[in-house]
């Protein structure tokens, strides 16, 4: 598998890499706010829980500044500019560690590489205008996401034919775009969007199938963190979905996923270690 070059620092993802969720934003499902004091962004508050899951073991942080929550509004370019660039700038001054930018805008894609960021992570696919273009230009690995809908409406009627193989076919598709727009295939990671306009049922047959996404040769993001699925099987409140979270990582781990985006990045460490552990004893044998 790949080792992609972000922004200087080597990305080994011949081991299962995990990626820290930074939000900053006032209203992500999750967490939101929780980087806030008198409702102004703290740096220093950012930078304290980079450095957190740095030291707990994340070799990514992924920064976003507009909530992509079901229902969430859509926030101006400027204002996630000035949420996501100075968090970008003050962990790459202080950290050493792969800064990720959770956009789909091509100024916050062109302005994030600027200031140091080493991925991108784009839950449109770079399907908004300009940012198929801005993200060729920077160079940098890029994780194309599959959302049916916009967050605001995605979780209305979601449907699909075959959800694997619909998801598949996007994905296809945005391959064939970023090779045309000159972006190597070699740049590229491709994450299902567990959450993103599907139903409990697409979600979990997404990830019990989740081998079929491997066809492309491609790396694998798999996101599904506190995330509704999890709340609707166990009946828990996203603070309460630490258990489940950690079971949809362990069989991702297993179905091979290359990166985890979480939440909780020491408790997702222990998980994938031991699973990997368990796998290559597997293949040992073999």
């Amino acid at each position: 598998m790949a080792i992609l070059n972000c922004a200087g620092r080597m990305l080994d993802l011949n081991r299962v890499q995990v990626m820290g969720i930074l939000n900053v934003t006032p209203d992500s499902f999750s967490d939101g706010g929780r980087l806030y004091s008198a409702n102004e962004l703290s740096l220093d508050m950012a930078l304290q829980q980079a450095g957190k899951m740095v030291a707990a073991g994340a070799t990514i942080i992924d920064v976003g500044g507009e909530s992509t929550r079901p229902g969430a509004e859509p926030v101006s370019v400027q204002e996630e500019l000035d949420r996501v660039i100075p968090v970008v700038e003050k962990i790459v001054a202080e950290l050493d560690v792969v800064i990720s930018i959770d956009t789909s805008s091509a100024e916050v894609i062109t302005a994030g590489a600027a200031a140091g960021a080493g991925l991108i992570n784009d839950v449109r696919a770079l399907q908004r205008e300009g940012a198929l273009e801005a993200a060729a230009r920077t160079d940098l690995p890029i994780c194309l996401m599959h959302m049916q809908g916009e967050p605001k409406t995605m979780q209305q009627q979601p449907g699909y034919d075959d959800v694997v193989e619909d998801i598949s076919e996007f994905l296809r598709q945005r391959i064939a775009a970023c090779e045309a727009a000159g972006i190597s295939s070699e740049r590229l990671i491709l994450d299902p969007g567990f959450g993103f306009g599907k139903t409990l049922e697409h979600n979990l047959t997404l990830l019990n199938r989740l081998e079929d996404m491997h066809r492309y040769g491609l790396p694998l993001l798999v996101g599904t963190s506190r995330k509704s699925m999890i709340g609707n099987v166990l009946n828990r409140e996203p603070e309460q979905r630490l258990a489940g979270s950690l079971a949809t990582v362990a069989l991702a781990v297993y179905k091979g996923a290359h990166i985890l985006r979480v939440h909780d990045v020491a408790e997702t460490v222990d998980v994938v270690r031991m699973t990997e552990a368990v796998k290559q004893e597997k293949v040992s044998e073999q």
